[in-house]
């Protein structure tokens, strides 16, 4: 790590430009830090800079095609002589000595706290995850951490193609930031964006997914999977062929809950978990589908199965204490939400809703102690200012 004398000379009579949205600060302060470090900060990017800093919050790419592109072919050749130097957000952070090299300026939701972040559904988060479109930044205890760039870049995607940018256009920009940038473009990069007749499709594994996000197979790469058990041919429709195996069976039961159809889902994760024994992954796909039915007895067992079968599903623990505490069994809800955070202390969720459930149980002393937690672990959760009325 460069000591606070290098810091102050790094900057000294560069040129530095800022696009993109930055993820830890305005524009117009991080400007004026890169100032204090003898910087001359560009309004607009040009060939004359010495440095470009790329925001992390949202990718630098046009809206429409068409639109002026921020990197043009005289900045490409000076990034290509070495003249001119793109660095991440956070790699211009820990090149100052402000960020630890092992930080990241992101903060990390768990999927509860990113759905209302987004304002979507759980279920949403968990799609994309499962489709690949989003990639935790890290898990304990099969709790996924994501970064919001994950969801911000994918929707971003998504909405470029609605605006009518050809899908050479948006490759063609990915390709320029991973050459010159290597590692942001992922999980953009995952992806291969191709042309059917007159749709936009994106490639991502064995699917295509519309614009939309709505997932639909690919015949050809499905074609390749018959020799392997899924049967039929390349015309026929993948979801009326008869799955044989558990991984089968939990594609299409994913499949069927992205269409809506909740309880046949439910029976194909059950018919899973009775081809291959009981799974704890399993187990909670089929509560977290029983719950929002409105089952709620169904969906506490499941959870309680899945607990059995894998003691370190904190999730599981603390879904069950929000069904327990919903159903009136807060003494039950306390016990689940305590025992997530034996394996996990760290889960500021379960230290939310274990807050909350003792505030409602008249225990004011116990719940400011998980609410304080919960701050000082997420001050900038969407959940935050909920837990500062509550403290105050």
């Amino acid at each position: 790590m460069t000591t606070a004398g290098e810091n102050s000379e790094i900057l000294r009579d560069r040129r530095v430009a800022f696009v993109g949205k930055l993820a830890s600060m305005a524009r117009r302060d991080a400007a004026q830090l890169a100032r204090q470090h003898g910087a001359t900060v560009l309004e607009k990017p040009d060939a004359s800079a010495h440095l470009i800093v790329v925001g992390e919050n949202e990718l630098p790419l046009p809206e429409v095609h068409g639109q002026e592109d921020w990197f043009d072919e005289p900045m490409r050749a000076a990034a290509d002589q070495g003249v001119l130097e793109v660095l991440t957000e956070t790699q211009f952070w820990q090149r100052l000595g402000l960020v630890e090299a092992e930080h990241d300026v992101h903060r990390l939701y768990t999927p509860a706290m990113l759905a209302d972040l987004l304002g979507v559904p759980v279920a949403v988060i968990r799609r994309w995850r499962r489709r690949g479109l989003i990639v935790p930044a890290r898990e304990v205890r099969r709790l996924p951490y994501f970064d919001f760039q994950e969801v911000a870049a994918a929707r971003r995607l998504a909405e470029l193609l609605a605006a009518g940018m050809s899908p050479q256009a948006i490759e063609r920009k990915l390709e320029d930031l991973a050459r010159y940038l290597p590692g942001v473009a992922r999980p953009l990069a995952q992806l291969s964006v191709i042309v059917q007749g007159k749709q936009i499709l994106l490639r991502q594994g064995d699917g295509l997914i519309e614009p939309g996000g709505q997932l639909r197979f690919d015949f050809d790469a499905w074609q390749g999977d018959a020799a392997h058990g899924w049967g039929g041919s390349s015309t026929a429709n993948p979801t009326e062929a008869v799955p044989t195996s558990c991984e089968q069976m939990c594609r299409l039961a994913a499949e069927l809950e992205e269409d809506g159809q909740l309880a046949a889902a439910a029976e194909m994760y059950r018919a899973a978990l009775a081809a291959a024994g009981p799974k704890a992954e399993i187990c909670f796909q089929v509560a977290e589908l029983l719950y929002r039915q409105g089952d709620l007895g169904g969906a506490r067992e499941r959870y309680y199965m899945a607990i059995e079968l894998d003691e370190d599903y904190v999730e599981a623990r603390a879904n069950l204490g929000c069904v327990l505490a919903e159903t009136g069994q807060r003494e039950l809800a306390v016990a689940a939400f305590e025992g997530a955070l034996a394996y996990h202390p760290d889960y500021a969720d379960a230290h939310y809703h274990l807050a909350r459930t003792l505030d409602e149980m008249s225990r004011p002393e116990r719940a400011e102690e998980h609410w304080r937690a919960f701050l000082a672990q997420t001050p900038d959760s969407p959940w935050a200012e909920e837990a500062r009325v509550r403290l105050s």
